[in-house]
């Protein structure tokens, strides 16, 4: 499966990524392969809002 894009907004990025992350991945690497994705770029526009990845939860806090 493979997303025309992401959301651009970062608060909109995160709530995507958060939702997949809780209900269909187990990690952010197999959201980022499944979906063909960027997984700095995505680090990064989040990190600009002051949020990070936490393996251990599985989602950006």
């Amino acid at each position: 499966m493979e997303y025309r894009s992401l959301p651009q907004e970062p608060v909109m990025l995160l709530s995507f990524v958060n939702t997949k992350l809780r209900d269909e991945y187990a990690s952010l690497e197999l959201f980022c392969d499944d979906l063909n994705v960027n997984k700095e770029q995505i680090l990064n526009t989040l990190s600009s809002i002051d949020y990070s990845y936490d393996k251990k939860l599985n989602r950006f806090i």
